[in-house]
């Protein structure tokens, strides 16, 4: 399955405050895709992209509101945007802050990516949504476009400003429900369409912005690229991880204060950063010692006694009780299974 990557819990306060606007109580949803309330008051917490996903998808399921992430756009602020809605702020523009989605819009979170085309008088956004849940990607994508456009209002301290056309992927949710998108964004809304793209006239991007400040925005914009490398620097830290606990089995070793020393952080930073990834230390330890114990029991004659300890088992009961809960099957049924095909 491909990685949903991460969410910022930015994009995560947005749904909250809508949910809770329309009395939903989030606690059972939180409890449901394993996330801690607790996160929400951080200011630079990211979750991971499978949760968010699940998120928005039990939000869906208890609402059952057709036009869940179009109401959800109502609820965007700066903060939503983490700091790429400071640098926005900051510009000159609407079309200077149009400009710094692509660039900075990974700090939100990885739920998809935008490119900019120009056509004659016209600029089109559009956005290639990496979520797959057929029922979370149309709301996701209308929440997005609900938020660019009540964002970019207000940010041209304009509520009439909108833009000329938006296409859509997802059919039409029926013709009583169109009109809701058509009211809000006061354009041409096309379902069905082959693309997700909002099309702006190059006049509108002209408009001049609130409280442009030059200095502050190249000041956000180089926290903002050394935030994207602290990204792509822990994007794949549960690969390094794993590595690592692979390295320490090899000697029958598992200490994750072993393996935070190895990646150069504490052990207290390593936790907080798998937990803003959505896993924990011990779920990777024991993702890694069934992957070794699968294969010691497929490719080699050790015994099994011999297997767990390698494995940094104190004791062979707790490898097979940990094994058969994964498997269903005992160790030496595993190996059986293994080197009888008709077993």
């Amino acid at each position: 399955m491909t990685s949903l990557g991460t969410a910022s819990v930015a994009a995560l306060r947005q749904y909250v405050r809508a949910a809770e606007s329309a009395g939903v109580d989030t606690r059972q949803i939180f409890e449901a895709v394993g996330l801690n309330p607790t996160i929400l008051d951080t200011d630079d917490g990211r979750i991971n992209g499978d949760q968010f996903q699940r998120f928005i998808r039990c939000l869906c399921e208890q609402t059952r509101n057709p036009i869940l992430g179009l109401e959800t756009g109502d609820f965007v602020q700066p903060g939503s945007y983490s700091v790429l809605g400071y640098i926005t702020m900051s510009c000159a523009t609407l079309g200077e802050a149009v400009a710094r989605i692509a660039p900075f819009e990974k700090l939100v979170g990885d739920m998809g990516t935008t490119s900019l085309a120009m056509k004659g008088e016209d600029i089109r956004l559009t956005w290639n949504c990496n979520y797959t849940d057929p029922v979370v990607r149309p709301h996701l994508v209308d929440n997005v476009f609900a938020s660019w456009v009540n964002y970019a209002r207000w940010l041209a301290d304009n509520q009439e400003a909108s833009p000329s056309c938006v296409r859509l992927q997802r059919p039409s949710p029926g013709a009583g429900v169109e009109q809701a998108y058509r009211e809000r964004w006061r354009c041409q809304v096309i379902f069905s369409a082959g693309e997700d793209s909002i099309t702006l006239r190059k006049s509108l991007l002209e408009t001049r912005l609130r409280q442009p400040d030059p200095m502050l925005r190249k000041t956000l914009e180089a926290h903002a690229l050394s935030q994207l490398a602290a990204l792509d620097t822990d994007s794949d830290l549960s690969s390094r991880v794993r590595h690592s606990i692979q390295q320490q089995l090899m000697h029958g070793i598992t200490r994750q204060d072993m393996v935070a020393d190895d990646l150069g952080m504490t052990s207290r930073t390593l936790q907080r950063k798998l937990n803003q990834e959505g896993v924990s230390y011990q779920k990777l330890l024991d993702e890694v010692r069934q992957t070794m114990a699968e294969d010691y029991l497929r490719d080699s004659e050790l015994a099994i006694p011999d297997i767990a300890l390698r494995l940094g088992y104190s004791e062979t009961t707790s490898f097979h009780r940990k094994f058969k809960a994964v498997t269903g099957k005992t160790p030496g049924e595993f190996r059986q299974s293994g080197t009888n095909p008709e077993a």
